[in-house]
Order: C-alpha cells, then structure tokens, then sequence
C-alpha cells in the first residue's frame, strides 16, 4: 500500500526521516557523553548561580554564568532543544563558554515538558524566564537594555518565538529583547503533526498557527541570526531559509548561517566555541569584540 503524502509531498516515513536527528546521527549519546565534562568546567571557571527559581513549576529553573568585571553586561538567554519533550539546561551548559568569555551574562533556561504541559504552558514559561531576567538585571550585574535570545532546536523555535512576543503584555518595553539566535529551529510546526514527534506532541490546528515564527513577525525590531549546519536534513535547512526569508525585510536585521560540516548536534560545539564563525556572530550581536 502506497502511503499518504502528508505535507510537501513527503509521507510519514518521509517526515520521521527528515526530523529524527538521533536516527540520522548514530553516535548522539556520545556526543552528549563528550560534552559532560565541559559542563561541568564552566560551573568551575565561571561566577554562577545555579537553579535559580523564576517561577512555580519545579523545572522553571535557570542558571546564571557571569564573567569578569563589574558590568552592566549584555544579557543572552539559552534555551535548550530536545523537541520540547526531553533534555535538560544541565545537558548544555558547556554552551556559554565563548559568550561568557567575551564579556556577557548567559542564562541557561530550564522549562517544563511536553506532555506533562502543553505548548502554551511551555511558552508561557519560556516568556516568563525572560520577564524574570529583565526585572533582575541589577541582581547579577546585567544591562536590562542589552537582553537578547537564543536556543537550539525546540530552543530555536522558543528563541524565535519570543523575538515574536508582544512584550508590553508582560510589562515590559515592546522591544525588551533586542535579538535572538535561532539554532536548527523548527519555525513551521506543521510537519510535527506528521510525524513521529505528534506521538507525544498532540500538537492542535490552532498550535501550529499560534506556535509557528514563521507565520509571525519579530514584534521588538530586534536583529536575528538564524544558524543552521550544512550536514543537517533538508527539512531543516529549508526551516532555517524560510524563517529567513519570511523575516527578511519585517523588523531589524536577519542574518541566514549554514556552518559547514556541521550536524543537529555539533552546532553546539559551533555556538561555545569561542573562536568560531558562530559564537563571533553572536558576540557582534550583542556589541562585543
């Protein structure tokens, strides 16, 4: 039997092997397993303070890494991947190493999963660890002025989405994040439905119009960088293009990376590493070095 095409033209089968990096790349748990000890090496270099609470549910946690100096230092939020339903901010904390290094405040986000919430709870979450930061600039030296995003993954997308946010609801400036990074996001939720990931997702019609940045505009006129790697499927260089081009021209600067080589998971080495094309591109964003 031939099966159903569900969205461009692609099947089930189709989606399940465009969006399954862990199939796609068969030594992930060894990528993780390498990046465990540089975790653990910048909770030893840097000042930081770890699980702070911004909010009721156990897992809106966050952590604080500051570099040297008295500051006020520009502000950038991480929010890790995993496809909103897995991992945790202590899996990549290694990430701010470059960021920290030149002279920024990074703050490693944690937020409930799905499904023990849905997408709305989790972004509101992911909203209010932004508000947090903002309203608390002065307790870690931080400048309230200079507060950008990022993310990986289903970070991408929450980077992304908050780059979307009608900040004057929360109390704050409209333009209150002043730009985002956006790695291999997923910015059109509606292959999701599709494939695999919906076994646990149960994303809704109305989600996918809510949730998709693609769909929507960077309300705060900030700049964006969106990344992707060049060994990464199709479905998601074309994800990373046509964010890109769908924002291009609405709001602030957009700036389109493929890192050569890299993969789902290497990027993140691309985004800690100091000295690479990358972690550059977000320290220019910022106004640093």
């Amino acid at each position: 039997m031939t099966e159903q095409t569900l969205y461009r033209g692609m099947t089930r089968s189709d989606l399940d092997f465009q969006y399954n990096n862990r199939a796609r790349v068969p030594n992930h748990a060894e990528i993780y397993a390498g990046w465990a000890p540089a975790c653990t090496k910048v909770t030893e270099d840097f000042d930081c303070r770890l699980d702070v609470v911004y909010g009721d549910h156990p897992r809106e946690r966050l952590d604080i890494f500051k570099p040297e100096g008295d500051g006020p230092f520009p502000v950038r939020l991480f929010f890790h991947g995993g496809f909103w339903m897995s991992r945790d901010k202590e899996d990549s904390r290694f990430v701010v190493q470059g960021q920290v290094e030149a002279g920024a405040v990074v703050i490693s986000v944690e937020y409930a999963l799905i499904p023990s919430v849905d997408m709305t709870e989790l972004m509101r979450q992911c909203r209010a660890a932004v508000a947090w930061a903002w309203n608390n600039a002065d307790s870690y030296n931080g400048d309230r002025d200079r507060l950008f995003v990022s993310g990986h993954s289903a970070g991408g997308h929450i980077a992304a989405m908050l780059q979307a946010t009608d900040w004057s609801a929360w109390g704050l400036p409209a333009d209150a994040v002043k730009g985002a990074a956006a790695l291999s996001g997923i910015f059109d939720l509606a292959p999701m439905r599709h494939c695999y990931i919906d076994d646990t997702l149960h994303l809704t019609e109305d989600d996918v119009g809510a949730y998709s940045p693609e769909f929507l505009s960077p309300l705060g006129g900030g700049s964006t960088l969106i990344a992707v790697g060049g060994a990464e499927t199709e479905e998601f260089l074309r994800q990373s293009q046509a964010l890109s081009e769908a924002w291009t021209g609405k709001a602030g600067k957009v700036e389109l990376m493929e890192v050569p080589g890299a993969n789902h998971f290497t990027i993140l080495d691309h985004y800690a590493g100091p000295d690479s094309d990358l972690c550059r591109a977000m320290v220019r964003q910022m106004g640093l070095g």
